[in-house]
């Protein structure tokens, strides 16, 4: 099991194809918001049914997460060069989900139209 919070602090990085997004970490995810930066009136996306495979689908590997939204096209080209980004609310895999010091927000940062995302730790996903 891979520690997102030691993931983030070293740098690696993610990457995505067309809709699925590929994390170097496990987490357990408790919402997912999709936002575009294009405009100070837009408004994120909240995916909060995380179990209808409709909208999202969610996969582990050893030693990544596979995240593949249904609902959208190619997020590289919808949310690359800094037109958007994904925001995960999650604790570490394996941690107590109702203790508020172990909930994080992740943002995830699509920086070219490419392959490659990085991620950052944040306090509020509202002031961004």
């Amino acid at each position: 099991m891979k520690s997102f919070v030691q993931a983030i602090q070293n740098e690696q990085q993610g990457f995505v194809i067309k809709n699925s997004v590929f994390l170097p970490f496990h987490c357990e995810i408790l919402s997912i918001w999709i936002g575009k930066e294009m405009s100070l009136l837009s408004s994120p996306d909240l995916v909060t049914d995380l179990a209808d495979t409709e909208i999202i689908c969610i996969r582990e590997g050893e030693t990544y997460t596979n995240l593949v939204f249904r609902k959208w096209g190619d997020l590289a080209k919808e949310l690359g060069n800094h037109k958007g980004h994904i925001i995960l609310r999650a604790a570490e895999k394996g941690s107590d989900i109702f203790k508020i010091e172990n909930l994080h927000y992740i943002r995830i940062r699509f920086n070219d139209s490419k392959r490659d995302i990085s991620f950052e730790i944040i306090d509020d996903p509202y002031n961004l």
